[in-house]
Formats: structure tokens, sequence, C-alpha cells
């Protein structure tokens, strides 16, 4: 598995995000990929931080920001303490790029309750937080399509109201976290981007605005999985990502 990575120009880590198990796999793929690749060749994407903290995450892997200025003003996660922060170390001790690469919640937030046409009037300097608009959504993806399920209030198409504009949140993420990792490395390195699974099963999501805006480049993902049995992956897990990590439903949980 971890030479196939390592010949990935990207690879998409779907975690769940209170599985401590599954973030210790981050930090030894990480560390196992800059041994594989060599110095200057991985890059680290994180769905956990927003664009409009990219700065204090670059000051903060640079060496330059503490890191109780960082836990102030990046506003990380919850977990980040026990979950995230010896990831952003270990790439702080190796000069390893991280990248932040989520759009901003207050512009998901807007597209959830109303729609992408919140979006029309941003002034330049917001769209440049965001994947470049106007988006493109496949509302066919079977992502969305689950998503319509869960959300539509009944109804399953994708194009019913309260589905829509939630998955269209759900893609204006989707595209943005694919363009800032798109746009973050460059030939011959390897981004290693870590985003709850759900953003990459079945390669769609993020996998799927990859190839809309770069349909060469060589994606790999991992999918964290939990099933109450692991001596064979359960059907619904067959076939959601390249790699199936799979946890016991019992492993202790971070929150």
């Amino acid at each position: 598995m971890l030479a196939d990575l390592a010949q990935a120009d990207v690879v998409l880590f779907g975690e769940q995000h209170n599985d401590p198990l599954a973030h210790w796999l981050e930090l030894q793929v990480a560390k196992d990929l800059q041994r594989l690749k060599g110095p200057g060749k991985l890059v680290l994407g994180m769905e956990m931080f927003e664009r409009d903290v990219q700065p204090l995450v670059a000051q903060f892997t640079a060496g330059t920001l503490p890191d109780s200025a960082f836990e102030r003003q990046a506003r990380p996660w919850p977990n980040y303490g026990t979950d995230y922060r010896p990831l952003l170390q270990f790439a702080q001790a190796h000069g390893i790029p991280v990248v932040g690469t989520n759009a901003p919640r207050p512009f998901a937030q807007q597209v959830a309750r109303g729609s992408l046409t919140a979006l029309d009037k941003l002034p330049a300097a917001d769209r440049a937080l965001l994947a470049p608009l106007p988006l493109k959504v496949d509302y066919e993806l079977p992502g969305y399509k689950n998503m319509a399920a869960m959300f539509g209030g009944g109804g399953n198409s994708p194009h019913d109201g309260g589905a829509q504009t939630i998955i269209q949140a759900q893609a204006l993420k989707d595209a943005t976290m694919a363009y800032f990792i798109r746009t973050s490395r460059q030939p011959g390195q390897t981004l290693l981007h870590l985003n709850g699974s759900y953003h990459s099963d079945h390669h769609d999501g993020i996998v799927a605005y990859l190839r809309q805006g770069a349909p060469t480049l060589k994606v790999r993902t991992i999918s964290v999985a939990t099933q109450a049995q692991l001596d064979r992956l359960d059907k619904d897990n067959i076939n959601v990502a390249d790699y199936v990590v799979v946890i016991p439903e019992d492993m202790n949980k971070t929150y």
C-alpha cells in the first residue's frame, strides 16, 4: 500500500473524526511517505483548517507562531490537541508544508440557508478563499443522492428544496478542498489530505472535483470504517475506497 501511495499525486485519508486509531494511522502514513518520498516531496492538507486561517497554519508550521497563539486564533477543532497537533508538530519538525483546504464555515452556512447564489456578490478577497465560482454541482453523485435521502424531508430527489441547498453547501466544501489540494502541490510531490470519509468515499465529493479540474491526477483514497466483525469487509464497505481500514466498533472514541 505504501509504495502505491508514494506514487500518487494525491492521497485522501478519509477518517472518522473521533477515532484515535485513525489519527495515529494518519501520522504513521505521513511518516512513511516522508521517508519514501524524501525531503520536499510531501505536502499535508487538512479539512480541519479553513482557508482564512491559512496564514496562521503557515506561521505555526514554520515555527514562528507559538502553539498557544495558534490555538486561540486558528479555530482548531475541539479534538485538535489529541488528534491533530501531533501531525502538525511532525510537519513542523520536518519542514513539511501544511495547507488548510476547507471553505470558511460562514460561506457554507449562507449556501445551506439560501443557495449558491448567496455567493454571487462576495468581494474578491472572500471569493479567493473558495473554489472558483460559479460552482458546478453534479446532483447525481451517489454521495449527494444519499444526502438527499437523509435531508430531503421525505423526498429522495437531490433537487428537493431542503436537500438541494445542503448538497450545494457540501459541494462548496468538496470543491474548495479539491481546488486547494490541486493548487498546493508541485509536480513530483504527494499531497496527503485528511478529511472526513464522507468527502471521498466511493470516489465522490473531493475526488469528483479533482477529476473535474485535473483529470490526469493520480489519486488514491483510504477510508476508515467500523465493523462488529473484522474477518471480512461488510457489504457496505466493499469498494468504498482504494484501501479500507477496518476499526472495531467498540474502539474508544475521542469524543
